[in-house]
């Protein structure tokens, strides 16, 4: 028996990999999340590990571009100040970009499920530092986004929807 977070999963799997196609080709949401669905998705366990919730990931895949100024911001304010966005390796951006999508956008998704979904992701592409460094971003944007998740005030400078 499948449980809800498998293909949860999978899709946010798929759904990082085709945003990081978006950004290396310059293809817009609409051409990878069908070409996703049509062709890969839930199709090569490789490229989704199992069957995908459709509906999840085409959520994600349409929602970072349509929410990719505020998205891009809010990761860019729990960076280091040493580090820019634009530095951090592509697929750690696509990572940073579906979480903090569901951040944003997907409050039936709970905070806490979200950082530990996309940590766990992140090793599926790095074995280093990696998981530890979206870890903490995950966290302190999800403080910001999500504050009374965790019982506190939310800052001043943030929005909450």
């Amino acid at each position: 028996m499948t449980s809800l977070f498998e293909p949860r999963r999978a899709a946010r799997l798929g759904a990082v990999q085709a945003l990081y196609q978006m950004e290396l080709a310059g293809e817009d949401a609409e051409t990878v999340a069908a070409e996703f669905i049509d062709h890969r998705l839930g199709r090569e366990p490789e490229i989704s590990g199992g069957e995908a919730d459709e509906e999840f990931f085409g959520s994600i895949v349409r929602g970072v571009p349509h929410h990719q100024v505020e998205i891009d911001r809010s990761i860019a304010r729990v960076l280091s100040r040493d580090w820019k966005l634009e530095r951090v390796d592509s697929i750690l951006r696509a990572i940073l970009r579906a979480a903090a999508f569901e951040l944003i956008a997907r409050h039936d998704v709970p905070a806490k499920a979200v950082i530990d979904e996309y940590v766990e992701l992140t090793h599926a592409f790095f074995s280093g530092d990696e998981p530890k460094f979206v870890n903490a971003a995950l966290d302190r944007l999800a403080h910001r986004k999500r504050a009374a998740e965790f019982g506190e005030t939310p800052p001043d400078d943030e929005l909450q929807f």
